[in-house]
């Protein structure tokens, strides 16, 4: 009886199915919404989407999951030349709100209609940043950065670092990179982003409280996308906010710091180190005179260290030009830079090695005598090293170094220290090497050094004449113990 009367009584619905009719109901009507006065309800209205939303994926609350109907009313807005001035500000925010949905595009089928109205929906709100004739309000400023955080910060697939784990051996040049597919609106929100930070409407002082710390943070976290599209869009956006936000320059270079260290001494795994590097490189050139302490130790622990890596190649252009910028504006810190270079030298690693005796050239052609002294004999004696690799193009990489004026005139100098460490290396290359490119350039660099010093380059000779007779000499000798060894150990084998 008592269950007869209890099943009869109306069941309490679940807060959730109210809040997933609620949403499908009226969010995005309330986003379309001509009335002005709806501004505070859409906000309500898309929290509940978000609560909605949940395992959709971390910081993209706007974004559709798979088979949720987009509802009609997702329709344009006017355009901002149909209504008068002193509404365009107020249909700018409704616009914004409107882009804060993002649709999923890993389905072409879907919402084609709606992302349409998007795509010139975000053309519109380029060209009404790009030609504003008024400083931005805070309010417009904090829906703008509303609606870009929306659209671009999001998380993205481990899948792809796991198979570069597994094609770590092959050239990582080679590898296809995954183009977004929701690139036709991301590329448009990047350049409304850009805009806005480049435009003189837009306030530091009042942009700052926005676009701050966290904000930086996520836009370092994408440089690590897959895209190069937008990591060239990364790139040239964060420039500009590092030139118009001072305030942010020290939280930008630490933070980029700590993903150079975690690259380096933990995954080396990341995508966007050749950018952030060439955005470094644009900002060691504007360092005062004289250096702090602070860049310094930037150079030592996290420059150099950089050359560890094993996909060097991907980024070692941009590198280089890091590292020379620091030896053009402080010459003492040549001797560092070497030194440096010398302990992540190469060993199995030729084509490496090709590079660093690229960079070599160039940080030597920024050093001055007095520096070149502190580091000259451990640098040459790897320098010999390279002249005698069976590898052609390191040992011919390391003979045009004779080629430049400025590295010749430091070897001249000192040239009573250098030739001896390197004259056994040249003169076996200049008597028997396989290669006639290195034979050839081996032989110009001997004369030079015969041009120069006649009477060191004969002392040298003689000295590696008598060495190789004291090694043949030595040679015979052991020789003759084994033969003798041997000839004992056969006695004892007869006698036995």
């Amino acid at each position: 009886m008592i269950k007869q009367i209890l099943g009869k009584l109306p069941r309490k619905s679940s807060k959730s199915a109210e809040s997933r009719e609620f949403v499908d109901a009226s969010a995005y009507s309330a986003v379309a919404s001509t009335s002005l006065r709806d501004d505070d309800l859409l906000g309500q209205r898309m929290d509940g989407w978000h609560d909605a939303e949940s395992g959709y994926g971390p910081g993209n609350k706007n974004r559709i999951p798979n088979g949720t109907p987009v509802s009609a009313t997702y329709e344009a807005l006017p355009a901002f030349r149909d209504v008068p001035s002193s509404e365009k500000q107020n249909l700018f925010i409704r616009k914004l709100k409107l882009c804060s949905v993002v649709f999923d595009f890993t389905d072409p089928t879907k919402n084609l209609k709606e992302k349409d109205i998007k795509r010139q929906i975000l053309l519109e709100l380029v060209d009404y940043v790009s030609s504003a004739n008024g400083k931005f309000t805070e309010s417009v400023m904090q829906e703008i950065v509303k609606m870009v955080s929306a659209n671009l910060f999001r998380s993205f697939t481990p899948q792809s670092h796991e198979s570069n784990k597994v094609v770590e051996a092959f050239d990582m040049e080679e590898e296809e990179p995954m183009m977004d597919p929701a690139w036709p609106h991301l590329q448009i929100v990047y350049e409304f982003l850009l805009r806005f930070v480049a435009s003189p409407e837009t306030d530091a002082k009042l942009a700052k409280r926005y676009i701050d710390h966290s904000f930086v943070l996520k836009m370092l976290d994408l440089f690590d996308s897959e895209d190069p599209r937008e990591r060239e869009y990364l790139k040239t956006i964060l420039h500009r906010i590092y030139g118009k936000f001072m305030v942010h320059r020290p939280f930008i270079r630490k933070a980029i710091n700590n993903i150079f260290y975690r690259f380096v001494y933990e995954t080396e795994k990341h995508n966007g180190i050749a950018e952030l590097l060439e955005i470094l490189g644009s900002i060691i050139s504007g360092f005062a005179l004289p250096l702090k302490e602070e860049h310094k130790l930037f150079l030592i622990r996290v420059l150099i260290p950089l050359h560890k890596p094993k996909c060097l190649p991907m980024y070692h252009q941009q590198l280089s030009y890091c590292i020379t910028q620091f030896v053009e504006k402080d010459n003492k810190l040549a001797e560092v830079v070497i030194k440096g270079l010398l302990k992540f030298w190469p060993i199995t690693n030729s084509s490496k090695e090709v590079m660093f005796l690229s960079e070599l050239e160039e940080v030597l052609e920024a050093t001055q005598s007095e520096e070149f002294q502190q580091c000259m004999e451990p640098l040459f004696r790897q320098i010999a090293r390279c002249l005698s690799s069976p590898h052609v193009q390191v040992g011919e990489r390391a003979l045009y170094l004779w080629n430049n004026d400025h590295i010749g005139n430091l070897i001249r100098q000192n040239c009573r220290i250098i030739l001896p460490i390197i004259f056994p290396a040249l003169e076996k290359n200049a008597q028997n090497h396989w290669n006639q490119v290195v034979q050839s350039l081996s032989n110009n660099v001997r004369k030079i050094f015969a041009d120069v010093n006649p009477e060191l380059f004969q002392e040298c000779l003689n000295k590696l004449k008598e060495d190789e007779a004291n090694s043949e000499e030595m040679k015979a000798k052991h020789e003759a113990r084994w033969r003798r060894i041997e000839e004992i150990a056969a006695t004892k084998a007869t006698s036995n």
